[in-house]
């Protein structure tokens, strides 16, 4: 089971005669321990032979790609190849991709691809892994464009590089989290993942080295409070019965007096996984008693249970039969005693072909929580999210990064304290091993209030949609009511806009900030007005100033004509009338003449703008539609007047 055994560290202190053949013999240990699965025993032996073969010093400085060896090499280049090889395998199998990375690529520099086809194809996949993402996208093309073999491995392929290009998306726009690994005694030199809360109690899986072990191994561990100085481990009656005895992934019922837990050691040649569960009476956990055949199928491994907060269902992952292949995830009605009395497979929409585990299901929101490999992600297992209608499952959502990373990320845990924090177990800064997270929800809800823009009162009816900026999608849409209020959530950092629709008023789009932050007309204050329109009504554009006698635009005009272009951008069915005005000092021919300057001079602006010429056209009028008078009834001057009739106006003259 991925991740839930560290594995096996070697004793440097062998025996005489096998230290002996250990140093004659590397590759045929190498071998032994890969034929085993024990991957990180195999890596140390065919190390052993990479140095004996002048492949890499003795003093362990590690091989890195494109660097030129110091050494002169030994042995026949096949036997280099396969040592090479059998490393990235090795390194590979057990998730180091950062050491497997450059031995495939050293296969390959040394022109043995034909020799070992797949090289290419898990060189890519190491690429990926390491967050190299272009580059593993040309190296999983051209293995592509070269393979001929089983197809298989070219669909692998496909599938690699759909990942690449998803986690560069991802990892430009990503999700308004934070996510830290946990500080002091909750990590340590093994895997430490899966942690539950109960009872003011931090209960978790951790493979720590313990004193007299002789490897590390998986044990349940609880830590009374967020300042203890270790955790404890939990102890069952008849442990030490049972060799290499593992434990992990704890849950509790609702009283808290039953545990379940994945309970896992080896009969012979083969580990087997299930799950069992222990009583808490007078102070102490029972002895172990697996679960029935309801979820235990007898050669098959079962693991990671979860229980629903009511103790009705436990959600689990097995790769028993009834499945969509590989390990699944499944869900069990529990009695009153709190055993299993059924089992379903959550079919197709959920699982994959590929493994799925570490389920978590929140009964309220009918929201479920789990990790897969199966679908379009970063890389190695992710987190996905789907809901539950009552009668189907909506498609898995990819939760994004970085709550998801270009390697395995399982088991989510909400803090039962903050709504904003949660857990995760993740081994993206690690080469080996899970690690405990912490997670901070930055996500935040949109909040605003659209208005009239002249009565400033708030305007019911307008629609207000949530579009994607980049795919342009509407993400979502709702109709503001009598409090001309609209609220949206903002999860990543992606660029969105706004668009506020409606009848008999301009259209505005504004861009949303990943802050959350709003004011006037550019969401950095909750408050938007939309502007009323009427088709032949000309609305003035006030402070779009010229110099005397001239039609040049001052900056402070361009400025003032920037709202137009915005307003027919963001409305592009519109066409308008440009007008100016002049007030009555001068003769009738000269003021049509500068009007008509003017009135050009503002379009000629608004289509360097970017706005089709044949949206927008001048008409300069002179002094002969004044809407003030020019002198007073005395007949004196009225430069009120005077001032007002000196305007630039806009008509929508048609709605397309």
């Amino acid at each position: 089971m991925k991740k839930l055994t560290l594995l096996i560290i070697l004793v440097t202190a062998l025996t005489g005669a096998f230290a002996q053949f250990s140093k004659d013999n590397p590759r045929a240990l190498g071998d032994k321990a890969f034929a085993n699965k024990d991957y990180y025993e195999a890596a140390f032996y065919y190390r052993k032979g990479a140095e004996g073969l002048s492949l890499i010093k003795t003093q362990s400085v590690p091989y890195s790609a494109g660097s030129k060896s110091q050494t002169t090499q030994k042995g026949k280049p096949e036997d280099r190849a396969y040592i090479c090889f059998q490393l990235g395998e090795s390194y590979r199998l057990y998730e180091n991709y950062l050491e497997a990375e450059p031995w495939y690529h050293r296969v390959l520099n040394e022109n043995f691809e034909s020799k070992y086809p797949l090289a290419r194809l898990y060189y890519g996949i190491c690429l990926r892994a390491n967050q190299h993402f272009d580059e593993a996208i040309n190296q999983l093309q051209q293995f592509n464009a070269g393979y001929k073999g089983d197809s298989k491995y070219n669909a692998m392929a496909i599938k690699e590089i759909r990942n690449c290009r998803f986690a560069k998306e991802e990892y430009q726009y990503p999700i308004l989290i934070e996510v830290a690994k946990r500080k002091g005694t909750w990590n340590s030199d093994g895997s430490d993942y899966s942690l539950v809360q109960r009872d003011g109690n931090n209960y978790f899986t951790s493979s720590r080295f313990v004193k007299d072990d002789k490897k590390h191994l998986n044990r349940v561990y609880i830590m009374t409070n967020e300042r203890s100085a270790d955790p404890q481990s939990i102890k069952f009656p008849g442990d030490d019965k049972v060799q290499e005895l593992e434990y992990g992934t704890p849950a509790f019922n609702p009283a808290g007096d039953k545990m379940y837990f994945t309970r896992w050691f080896k009969e012979g040649s083969k580990t087997i996984h299930a799950i069992y569960y222990s009583d808490f009476r007078e102070g102490k956990w029972g002895e172990p008693k697996k679960l029935n055949a309801n979820v235990n199928a007898d050669g098959f491994n079962t693991i990671q249970p979860f229980i629903t907060p009511d103790g009705k269902r436990m959600y689990f992952t097995s790769n028993k039969p009834g499945g969509q292949g590989g390990y699944d995830i499944w869900y069990a009605d529990l009695g009153s005693d709190g055993n299993p009395i059924n089992s379903s497979n959550l079919g197709k929409d959920i699982n994959t072909s590929l493994d799925e585990q570490g389920a978590y299901y929140d009964v309220n929101q009918k929201r479920l929580i789990y990790s897969s490999k199966g679908f379009l992600g970063l890389g190695g297992f992710d987190f996905f999210e789907s809901t539950y209608d009552g009668l189907n499952w909506s498609t898995p959502q990819n939760m994004g990064y970085p709550m998801n990373s270009a390697k395995d990320d399982l088991y989510y845990m909400p803090d039962n304290k903050d709504a904003n924090r949660f857990y995760i177990s993740s081994d993206r800064e690690s080469d080996c091993c899970l690690n405990l997270f912490e997670v901070y929800d930055k996500r935040h809800l949109l909040t605003g209030l659209v208005t009239d823009c002249d009565t400033r009162i708030a305007l019911e009816g307008v629609k207000v949609s949530f579009v994607d900026s980049l795919s342009k999608r509407t993400v979502k849409t709702m109709v503001a009511g009598k409090n001309g209020l609209y609220n949206f959530d903002v999860t990543t950092r992606r660029p969105y806009s706004i668009v506020l629709e409606k009848q008999g008023y301009f259209t505005k789009v504004l861009p949303v900030p990943s802050s959350g932050k709003m004011t006037n007309d550019t969401l950095f204050n909750p408050e938007i007005c939309l502007q009323a329109f009427k088709v032949a009504k000309p609305i003035t554009i006030a402070n779009v100033l010229y110099d005397y006698n001239k039609a040049t635009l001052r900056q402070q005009s361009k400025l003032v004509l920037n709202g137009l272009v915005t307003i027919m951008k963001d409305n592009p069915k519109i066409k308008v009338e440009l007008g100016s005005h002049t007030d009555s000092k001068g003769g009738d021919k000269y003021n049509i003449r500068l009007s008509q300057k003017r009135a050009q001079a503002c379009v000629n602006y608004i289509i360097s703008m970017g706005i089709d010429d044949s949206r927008i056209y001048a008409k300069g009028y002179g002094e002969r539609k004044p809407i003030a008078p020019n002198k007073l009834p005395d007949g004196k001057d009225n430069p009120a007047g005077r001032q007002l009739n000196r305007r630039t106006e806009f008509t929508v003259l048609k709605l397309e």
